[in-house]
């Protein structure tokens, strides 16, 4: 019998997670078939339970949901620790696990940015933003969030333990210090940017977790500061290869899951 995983959030038109694990099924031989579901917040409980009730595998859990799911799942320590999940195995119990953590730093690595001492701007307290901030502190990073409620951002930054939270009021001054700056909102995939190019600057790293469009009006003021770029599409694959292990037990082809995710956006 055919497996099913899928991915909920809402709104979920943009996702490219369909074309990157479906491809990866076909490379490895698996009959299975990953699908999305676009799910309202005060659904997500439900559609949780569906999904396990029908037999699927698991779920990826994407915007809005990555905090709320938390109370749907036996979360793993670092999972607990973040305070989100991204990525749910169904068994006995509803195991939950963050990989976005992995997906981001996967994404530096292989750009060669080391953080370690750096400091490093991250935008945004949601889900993604949690993880990130997290393994940033993790790998030695001086870390700031900013997001548009300042206290979500305090919140954040007083349970991490090592970082400052504040508002985007102060967005101007911050940009213009960091060496690192990573947006963890959505803000791109509406075409608009919450940084004016004259802020940034030669010698900073732009990462913009947004994957589609692939290069974010941020990017594109990035790199006409003559910053170092880093689109969404790495960290997507990363993420998605953990979660695919998570699931199947078995290492996913990553190379040919980004193929099939950059041909897909290329192809609009």
């Amino acid at each position: 019998m055919k497996q099913i995983v899928a991915v909920l959030g809402h709104p979920i038109g943009h996702t490219m997670s369909p074309v990157m694990h479906n491809a990866a099924f076909e490379a490895l031989g698996i009959d299975a078939e990953y699908l999305a579901f676009d799910v309202l917040p005060e659904r997500l409980g439900e559609a949780i339970e569906g999904a396990r009730a029908l037999g699927f595998v698991g779920l990826n859990i994407t915007i809005p949901h990555k905090v709320a799911a938390l109370q749907y799942c036996e979360p793993d320590p670092l999972a607990a620790s973040i305070g989100a999940v991204n990525t749910l195995v169904f068994g006995d119990e509803v195991k939950g696990y963050n990989t976005d953590a992995t997906g981001a730093m996967e994404a530096l690595r292989r750009a060669k940015v080391r953080v370690g001492g750096k400091e490093v701007l991250v935008m945004g307290a949601g889900g993604a933003a949690r993880a990130i901030a997290h393994a940033l502190v993790h790998e030695g990073a001086r870390v700031v969030v900013a997001n548009r409620t300042k206290q979500r951002a305090v919140e954040l930054c007083e349970a991490l333990g090592r970082a400052t939270g504040t508002g985007f009021d102060e967005l101007p001054a911050l940009v213009q210090s960091c060496d690192v700056l990573i947006n963890a909102t959505s803000v791109g995939m509406r075409g608009e940017s919450l940084v004016r190019g004259e802020w940034l600057h030669e010698g900073q790293v732009v990462f913009d977790i947004v994957y589609n469009p692939p290069e974010t009006p941020l990017l594109k003021a990035a790199r006409s500061a003559g910053a170092k770029t880093i689109d969404g599409v790495a960290m997507l694959v990363h993420q998605g290869a953990k979660a695919f292990e998570l699931w199947f037990g078995v290492e996913p082809p990553v190379d040919v899951m980004e193929r099939a995710v950059r041909r897909a956006l290329a192809e609009g």
